[in-house]
């Protein structure tokens, strides 16, 4: 092996949509309410292989608004990038994908689910920030108490 085979190596090769949906249940009625809903957000994050150092990380993203018990509107997007990740020690990929690429992918989804949002004749939702980090850190040990 070169020297350079041994140098971590992490690129994006594509970021896309893979997911995309708009549900307004109540249209056109629910146009004439004046309360604010209440916001749900829903987070998950997976990451695959998809041939030797070329992965898929994907994260998906449900936003619901209701008010009360009506649903004002539900989206749920997915937004998934092909990296490139050579060099890095087996046991830290499935960090890269659960912290990095999230890290990458979450202002597109953030700006598409606003942009939907806003299309569909709703004020814009500006999803806060994630810490993908702290997440993952939680996931481990959630996962390694259920191992014991």
């Amino acid at each position: 092996m070169s020297e350079q085979d041994l140098q971590p190596v992490f690129s994006i090769e594509k970021i896309y949509v893979k997911d995309l949906s708009l549900e307004i249940p109540h249209a056109p009625q629910i146009f004439l309410e004046r309360e604010q809903p209440e916001i749900d957000m829903q987070l998950a994050t997976e990451g695959k292989q998809l041939e030797d150092g070329v992965f898929e990380a994907v994260i998906t993203v449900t936003v619901t608004a209701k008010l009360g018990e009506k649903v004002m509107f539900l989206v749920e997007a997915a937004q998934a990038g092909i990296f490139q990740i050579r060099g890095v020690p087996e046991e830290e990929i499935s960090g890269v994908l659960a912290v990095a690429c999230p890290n990458i992918l979450f202002p597109y989804v953030r700006e598409t689910v606003s942009d939907v949002v806003n299309r569909a004749g709703f004020p814009p939702v500006l999803l806060s920030p994630i810490n993908f980090e702290a997440l993952y850190a939680q996931q481990m040990a959630e996962q390694s108490g259920n191992a014991h």
